[in-house]
């Protein structure tokens, strides 16, 4: 069994420092070979990519842009109108991947509108995300790049996020049938909305392309106190070989460095020589 693969979330890990390059430089001096970042288009695409190069890190994960965040949008992927906005925001991403080197974008579904009923907008939102999700596999697919779903909890983070099940996103991804489309499996997610996580991570993980962690419910580092056992879950991940990335999308508890001692532990289980020596 291959030892499982980390990229450190900078969007999340190293609140306490100011900008990207800043925050790569930090994941790269605490021994992640990899990073993923939310939203890089603050940053011109050129100044990430030699950030990533000189911390020693390739990045793996990048999301389509938000849309209007004022207006309350996360996402733009399967809301009513904006087909032609989340379009441009693939282009954006598409060329910021490219120049990263990055394999993987983020197709973020986005929110039920304010004021609407989720039950009688679901079947419309469905047929926009699914006409998205072709537009996109095509797009990505001349880039060679590989677009996630990831479902987002309705209970504690997101009431409104329209895609908040592995069930709801399998179903999707079964309908628009494009390979280079995958689930991006966020266990502090999965764990709020339907628990079981035995069961879903065997059930699914061969849809899977990505894999994030946080304890829950705090949403802390894996060996902070919660509900799910990370020593598990990471065997069970090995067992069921996962090849894929898992990134840290977890909030920091105090200093970012500090609390990666779960993850120093696991390398040295593994034998990997850690940073510095």
């Amino acid at each position: 069994m291959a030892p499982l693969r980390f990229s450190a979330n900078v969007s999340w890990l190293f609140p306490e420092l100011p900008g990207l390059p800043a925050r790569l430089r930090a994941a790269g001096s605490s021994g992640f070979e990899a990073a993923e970042v939310a939203w890089p288009y603050a940053e011109p695409p050129e100044a990430v990519a030699r950030a990533a190069r000189e911390a020693g890190l390739r990045l793996v994960l990048i999301n389509t842009p938000p849309g209007d965040r004022e207006k309350g949008e996360m996402g733009l992927g399967a809301v009513p109108g904006r087909q032609a906005a989340f379009r441009e925001g693939l282009e954006q991403a598409v060329l910021y991947a490219r120049a990263l080197g990055c394999p993987r974008i983020h197709l973020m579904a986005g929110r039920v509108p304010q004021g609407a009923d989720r039950a009688a907008v679901r079947s419309e939102m469905e047929t926009v995300f699914l006409e998205n999700l072709r537009h996109a596999a095509g797009v990505l697919a001349q880039e060679n790049l590989v677009g996630l779903l990831e479902p987002i909890n309705t209970r504690i983070t997101d009431p409104q996020y329209f895609l908040d099940t592995p069930q709801q996103a399998a179903a999707i991804l079964q309908k628009v049938g494009r390979p280079n489309l995958q689930l991006q499996m966020d266990l502090f997610h999965w764990q709020i909305m339907d628990g079981n996580l035995t069961g879903n991570i065997r059930e699914f993980l061969p849809l899977v392309g990505h894999v994030q962690v946080a304890q829950v419910p705090g949403r802390g580092e894996p060996d902070s106190p919660g509900e799910l056992n990370f020593p598990y879950l990471f065997q069970l991940l090995e067992n069921e070989g996962y090849k894929g990335f898992v990134g840290c999308e977890y909030r920091p508890l105090g200093d970012t460095a500090e609390g990666l001692n779960w993850l120093r532990s696991y390398w040295e289980r593994q034998g990997r020589p850690q940073a510095g020596q």
